[in-house]
């Protein structure tokens, strides 16, 4: 079974994944620009394949009346989303040690998109 770790970028926070991991989502909505600085992208797994083995920095900020996203207080990583009751973590794709072989499955939010940047073609879009 293949395990994958990663972290925040001053360690505060590392977590450890077991299993395949599902192809990432780019999100343009203006919660994920406005938390990440740019769109997000995120791979998702089952909350019982996620271990997080350091969370000295982790806080949880709820950012809609049915979500949460997790973070380092230290460096101010942008590191998880999850949906309240979904049983899912969402990991943000660049957070990952060694991402390869994980691929851009579809854009989300585009409408929401700002002009600065261009989506590549490809990956299904939805407004």
């Amino acid at each position: 079974m293949s395990l994958y770790t990663g972290s925040c970028l001053c360690g505060a926070v590392r977590y450890e994944v077991e299993g395949p991991l599902r192809p990432s989502v780019a999100c343009h909505c203006s919660q994920c620009r406005k938390t990440s600085g740019h769109y997000w992208s995120a791979t998702q797994v089952p909350d019982a394949r996620l271990r997080i083995t350091c969370n000295e920095g982790l806080v949880w900020f709820r950012s809609s009346e049915k979500a949460e996203r997790g973070f380092c207080k230290g460096c101010g990583a942008s590191l998880f989303w999850r949906m309240d009751g979904e049983g899912m973590t969402s990991i943000g794709s660049g957070t990952l040690d060694a991402p390869e072989g994980l691929t851009t499955a579809k854009h989300i939010y585009v409408a929401d998109k700002p002009g600065y940047y261009e989506i590549e073609d490809g990956p299904e879009q939805h407004p």
